[in-house]
């Protein structure tokens, strides 16, 4: 079973900056694609950002050019760098890891932006 736990989170300011991060219990070099996705009370969860095993990265319209997305397979992590933020980026943001069919979550960590 593979554990990924998130860190990071907190609460800041609008305008200011957050850097989450995701361990995995596994060689994350063994996943196809990593990612952050986010749930805000009373919405559905949706995707942030997503990295593959080759170093292709995929941003939601509404975070382009706010955040990076990185992995580091010989660490078996992978990072959000959020800048810019705005108060509606204020959810809970998980981690993920596909491989195959497979898919696992993380237990989330919360970002809170006050305006």
């Amino acid at each position: 079973q593979v554990q990924l736990v998130e860190s990071g989170g907190g609460l800041v300011q609008a305008g200011g900056s957050l850097r989450l991060s995701c361990a995995s219990s596994r060689s994350t070099s063994g996943f196809n694609v990593m990612g952050w996705h986010r749930q805000a009370p009373g919405k559905q969860r949706e995707s942030v950002a997503t990295i593959t095993s080759g170093g292709t990265t995929n941003y939601a319209a509404s975070v382009k050019g706010r955040f990076t997305i990185a992995r580091d397979d010989a660490k078996n992590m992978v990072y959000l760098q959020m800048d810019s933020l705005k108060p509606e980026d204020t959810a809970v943001y998980y981690c993920n890891a596909r491989k195959i069919m497979n898919a696992y979550w993380g237990q989330g960590t919360q970002v809170t932006v006050s305006s």
